[in-house]
């Protein structure tokens, strides 16, 4: 597994998020990020050339307003093709895809990952999904499980596609889920025993779940003091290491907006994702998430509107490159091993950051120089 960067010996790894789609904002401004190859290629390649770790897509196969099917918000680009295309074009990044489990059958993600990790010389990794959105689901025909049983279902999934991945010899499962016979893949992935696989899990369940079967736990940071990240960071490492004998990597989501004044910086936000929010599209979110997201009522989603407006409830790097290195530095030292970047504009967000936060991060022992070849 040493081929794939998220292992590289960087404290803080770095990747982008959502390039394969309208991004993570809830914007109406026209600053917005668009839907298009050119851009997300363009991204792909500033931070490939930067030395980040991963360029990771989400899955989307359907937007949160059922009266429109049309809205921008169901504008998503097919993760697998897409990362294809993105690891052809790139030379060190590590490419993820994002698979919703229940819309794909593990013969065929094993098959699609393989050829990926092919393309890429040993750069793809796995973001497995077990799904939460109801009417999305329903589309396959695929209605979504009772919680908890969506990890058994998930969990027997990952059991047949890492089989794929490593055997040689044709086997017959037969579970609770599946029913397969005489089963083989070739060719296999570059990676071995497999490509990395990153798992989000924030329930009790989920958190066990991405302890026992993900190398990289993808965790929500909703608090802003450094000793409630680093208990919650700590809950997934310490639960991976005492219960499954494995050590797990930690990332999150951040949202950045870095101007030369944190008053500018605090101002953008007001702009984009308050005065030109798109409510209808928040609205919609957050009435498909109340019925499924057992932690999160209705009026937990209204108290964190705006920051689902700015960036889908990342945590806000949002000021100066210095406060936005210092806050990185703060989530570094509270044992966050991974972040993945989004901004409201890709291109002029990653090319800022590079310019200017890079240098920070290095400074502070966080990441090495990098000189692209």
């Amino acid at each position: 597994m040493s081929t794939n960067p998220v292992f590289n010996d960087n404290k803080l790894k770095l990747g982008t998020f959502c390039t394969n789609g309208r991004g993570a904002t809830h914007s109406l401004a026209p600053e917005a990020n668009q839907l298009t190859w050119p851009l997300a290629l363009e991204v792909a390649r500033e931070v490939d050339r930067a030395g980040y770790e991963a360029v990771v897509p989400y899955a989307r196969w359907k937007g949160y307003i059922k009266a429109k099917p049309n809205h921008v918000s169901g504008e998503v680009l097919d993760p697998f093709t897409w990362a294809a295309a993105i690891a052809q074009a790139t030379r060190q990044v590590g490419v993820f895809v994002t698979s919703h489990a229940p819309t794909i059958h593990p013969i065929v993600v094993a098959k699609q990952t393989a050829t990926i990790d092919i393309i890429s010389n040993g750069r793809l990794a796995l973001n497995v999904v077990g799904g939460w959105n109801r009417p999305e689901l329903e589309m396959f025909g695929a209605p979504l499980r009772e919680h908890d049983q969506r990890y058994d279902y998930l969990a027997e999934w990952l059991d047949i596609l890492k089989r794929l991945w490593r055997s040689t010899e044709e086997f017959d499962h037969h579970g609770d889920f599946f029913d397969v016979v005489q089963a083989i893949s070739n060719p296999k992935p570059v990676q071995r025993p497999h490509p990395p696989i990153m798992n989000a899990g924030h329930s009790d369940r989920g958190r066990r779940f991405a302890c026992e079967h993900a190398d990289l736990c993808f965790i929500g940071i909703h608090s802003e003091a450094p000793e409630s990240i680093r208990a919650e960071i700590e809950k997934y490492k310490n639960m991976a290491r005492e219960q499954f004998g494995r050590d797990v990597q930690v990332w999150a989501h951040s949202y950045v907006v870095q101007r030369d004044t944190q008053r500018e910086a605090d101002d953008f936000v007001d702009y984009y994702a308050v005065r030109h929010q798109d409510r209808e599209s928040i609205d919609g979110l957050i009435a498909l998430s109340v019925p499924e997201v057992k932690d999160m009522p209705r009026e937990k989603w209204e108290a964190v509107r705006t920051r689902y407006a700015a960036g889908f409830g990342g945590f806000p790097l949002v000021g100066t490159a210095g406060r936005i290195a210092e806050r990185l530095t703060m989530l570094s030292d509270a044992g966050l091993d991974g972040v993945l970047l989004t901004w409201i504009d890709f291109v002029d967000g990653a090319q800022r950051f590079n310019r200017d936060v890079l240098p920070l991060l290095e400074q502070a022992g966080l990441r090495k120089p990098f000189a692209a070849a």
